[in-house]
């Protein structure tokens, strides 16, 4: 629960420290004296937004905290430990706001962003607001207060985790549609291209094989006369010497000078290498001569496939040496379009067994909705009878469509009510007054904080619109809330004031030139003085101090 609140330079406070207690708090003080203004700057240590106005003329900077006691809240607990903050059996929430508007929030010293102060308030605070009786006409309102009072918290979790499953699959089917026609036109160019390719079916290596044959084809005239010239001059012939010719007589002459010195042996068996090599390469080229032939059909087709690899590799912007890897590239590419198609219907089964998985799950939210609206429809037409109501009826109509998906489920809900005898069931919006959706609201305010695990509640005028003998009823309401959850009341009306187990009296006073608002306990006799003014005003009498004194025993 919250033990205690304190405030430095907030809005017209200059400094409060508070302590709070277990039960009903009652909250009062003058019009305009500040009531909320603890509540507002609680609310800041819950991680609310921060107004302009927050920080108190003059001053450089605001500062509240606010700590509470976790013996009882054991998901606070949890979720400091999660998350590595915990301090014992207490948590401390301080949030400061400088002059320029920045501000900074700690969880137990430690400084957090606003989303977990936000997360870890919603564990120990809950605030319901003067204007929550017109957030109640609204269907997403309606909705969250009947899952606030089922507790439908794992329910909603899985059927959000299974609508963003929906929504992700749901995208990336859409973005493969989108792209499904130029795909299409893609894929049919490709096939166009592929299916050319695959018809000339060029080799890896073919190209450069091709042409080296052509070059060699193409000069074979050249090579034959060349090679024909190289043979005359290396072999006998009848009209010159020939390299082969000249050797012999070289050697002969060798053998000749031999005979004279030995030492000139090594001349002699160096010119029959010569000649042994002369005669291998006069070999070798009569060989590549016979090889050699000139095959005018087999050039046409060299030439005729030399040509259509040429114009493909223009076609295609790409050297000739790159058509066989380019082709290949293509190859790859339909193939990954041909996937493209089995995964954008792979993807349709996929969200079609989303969408099923989500429906079972919002099926599931919603059977267990009807089940407590039927609950809930008993407590607040009780409720409204005891709130002056006698005739009234209150019904939930929940409507469970699968057309409608959403984060929240599939149902749509309208709030109904009746208020006299004989009149048909309407949308709460149409029927009920202000004083009457007051009383509505309220009761189904606390009938839901009954059933939520908050520990600490707040009531900032929420008794707007509602006097006399309702207002005792409320009062009764609140208190026995107070039983077994601290229940912090700000209030104008004597009847409720009177139900609390304590009293603050919230006051506003001017000195030199300096606005203050002080907030201090009430004693019993401080508060019989309280309840008379509520009662009568400026003007108090035996007769309001009796009627306080009696409102306080009761």
């Amino acid at each position: 629960m919250l033990c205690q609140l304190s405030i430095n330079n907030f809005a017209i406070v200059r400094f409060l420290e508070l302590d709070f207690k277990a039960g009903m708090t009652s909250i009062t003080g003058e019009t305009g004296a500040g009531k909320s203004i603890a509540i507002d700057a609680l609310g800041l240590c819950l991680g609310n937004r921060v107004e302009a106005n927050s920080v108190r003329p003059g001053a450089s900077k605001a500062e509240v905290s606010a700590r509470f006691s976790l013996t009882d809240i054991p998901l606070a607990k949890r979720w400091l430990e999660d998350n590595d903050l915990e301090l014992d059996d207490e948590c401390i929430l301080r949030r400061t706001i400088s002059s320029d508007g920045r501000s900074r929030a700690y969880i137990n010293g430690n400084p957090v962003p606003l989303s977990q102060m936000r997360a870890l308030g919603q564990l120990l605070i809950g605030i319901h607001s003067q204007h929550a009786h017109h957030a109640m006409l609204k269907s997403e309102h309606q909705l969250t207060l009947l899952d606030s009072y089922a507790n439908h918290r794992l329910l909603l979790d899985g059927v959000s985790a299974s609508y963003q499953r929906y929504k992700i699959i749901e995208q990336e089917l859409a973005q493969l549609q989108q792209s499904q026609h130029e795909r299409i036109a893609r894929k049919q160019l490709l096939q166009y291209q592929v299916e050319e390719l695959n018809e000339f079916n060029l080799g890896e290596t073919e190209f450069e094989e091709i042409e080296a044959e052509h070059k060699r084809l193409a000069n074979s005239t050249a090579l034959i006369q060349t090679c024909q010239h190289a043979l005359y001059l290396l072999q006998d012939n009848d009209e010159q010497a020939s390299a082969e010719t000249i050797l012999n007589q070289a050697i002969d002459q060798a053998i000749d000078l031999e005979s004279y010195d030995p030492e000139l042996k090594t001349i002699g068996t160096m010119l029959n290498d010569a000649l042994i090599q002369v005669q291998e390469s006069s070999s070798e080229l009569q060989r590549y001569l016979d090889r050699l032939e000139l095959d005018p059909d087999h050039f046409a087709y060299l030439e005729q496939r030399l040509s259509k690899i040429m114009q493909l590799a223009r076609k295609h912007h790409i050297p000739p040496s790159e058509l066989y890897q380019h082709h290949q590239a293509l190859c790859t590419e339909l193939s990954t379009l041909d996937s493209d198609e089995e995964k954008l219907t792979e993807i349709g089964e996929q969200l079609q067994s989303c969408q099923q998985s989500y429906l079972e799950h919002a099926q599931k939210l919603s059977q267990s909705r009807r089940r407590y609206a039927k609950e809930l429809d008993k407590q607040v037409t009780q409720s409204i009878h005891e709130l002056s109501m006698p005739k009234g009826k209150f019904v939930i109509d929940l409507q469970f469509n699968p057309e409608i998906m959403s984060p929240n489920g599939c149902d749509t809900i309208e709030f109904q009510v009746t208020t006299n005898p004989g009149q048909p069931l309407q949308a709460i919006s149409k029927v009920a007054s202000g004083g009457e959706l007051s009383r509505i609201g309220l009761g189904i305010q606390v009938i839901t904080a009954k059933k939520v695990a908050t520990p600490t509640l707040i009531f900032d005028e929420v008794d707007v619109g509602i006097s006399g003998p309702t207002a005792a009823v409320v009062g009764k309401m609140l208190r026995s809330l107070g039983e077994s959850t601290q229940v912090l009341c700000v209030t104008h009306l004597p009847q409720v004031a009177g139900n609390g187990h304590q009293h603050m009296f919230v006051n506003k006073q001017s000195k030199a030139g300096q606005t203050e608002t002080s907030m201090v306990p009430l004693d019993r006799d401080q508060r019989i003085e309280e309840l008379a003014r509520l009662l009568g005003g400026d003007t108090i009498t035996n007769n309001t101090l009796a009627n306080a004194k009696e409102l306080l025993q009761h």
